[in-house]
């Protein structure tokens, strides 16, 4: 049988068998919503500043924001440049160095990639809106902090792929037999992988690691808001039933040891070592 532990740290195998589930999008039938069960409901849950050691060994405080954040599109871009100009100096350590060169220009937050992609631009070695320990303003995320000051989820105030993680979103094209073709919405586990080239080498990563599967709620429950807001209110009632009737019959038959369901071996894992 394949090792189900990472080469690098103690994850688990990026590769292990899943439950999925398919169903047609309330809103937009013509559309099919295609999820991962085994991952929607794992114990994952951010432990950034309560154990998280950080993508890259020599920087643990960054957590995964040491290389800056891709934005989705100009849209994504527009919105964090706006909630960019209600931080502070003593909400946002790199304030004077996002500010515009010429009065009445762009916020400085921005560059492109090696391949011409548009990014938060990195100063010192991290995200600029990253805040570092001892910043009296707050460590971590400055628009994690401006959305607790504010009385919104972050989902409003973070660039869209730091708001998503540890979802990852996907399409796919379903070719049905009959000459029409249909659209697939995919929400997953956004693993090593999703990081592109180079994800492989990172130093520690959580989605697969029983580090992270703490939390006390299912991942479905526990970023309800993000799972919204990737998909729809309609869609997620949908995915949360479906998710609600399998945690029950999981919980009902773990007492007849009937392996009937997958669940994610870090979730497993960290299952073992409680007891």
């Amino acid at each position: 049988m394949p090792s189900t532990k990472h080469s690098q740290t103690n994850e688990v195998a990026l590769d292990f068998a899943r439950d999925w589930v398919e169903f047609p999008d309330p809103v937009d039938p013509a559309e099919l919503w295609k999820c991962d069960l085994t991952w929607l409901t794992s114990s994952w849950q951010c432990i950034y500043g309560a154990g998280c050691k950080g993508i890259f060994e020599e920087r643990p405080f960054d957590g995964c924001c040491s290389q800056g954040a891709h934005f989705t599109g100009k849209e994504d871009e527009k919105r964090v440049r706006d909630w960019a100009a209600r931080l502070t100096p003593e909400t946002w350590q790199f304030f004077a160095e996002g500010q515009p060169a010429k009065s009445k220009g762009k916020l400085d937050i921005s560059e492109k990639d090696d391949e011409g992609d548009k990014k938060t631009r990195v100063v010192e070695d991290g995200c600029i809106f990253l805040n570092r320990p001892g910043f009296a303003g707050g460590e971590g995320c400055a628009f994690h902090h401006l959305a607790i000051r504010e009385g919104v989820h972050f989902v409003e105030t973070k660039p869209d792929v730091c708001w998503q993680l540890p979802l990852r979103q996907s399409y796919e094209e379903l070719d049905r037999g009959d000459g029409k073709k249909i659209s697939v919405n995919v929400i997953g586990e956004f693993d090593r992988r999703a990081w592109g080239e180079g994800g492989e080498e990172l130093d520690w990563y959580c989605s697969g690691n029983p580090e992270a599967h703490i939390a006390s709620e299912p991942l479905y429950i526990t970023n309800k808001t993000e799972l919204i807001a990737m998909m729809n209110q309609k869609a997620y009632e949908v995915l949360a039933d479906i998710c609600d009737q399998r945690m029950a019959a999981q919980s009902a038959l773990k007492s007849r040891n009937l392996p009937l369901f997958i669940v994610h071996p870090a979730t497993l894992e960290a299952d073992r070592l409680k007891k």
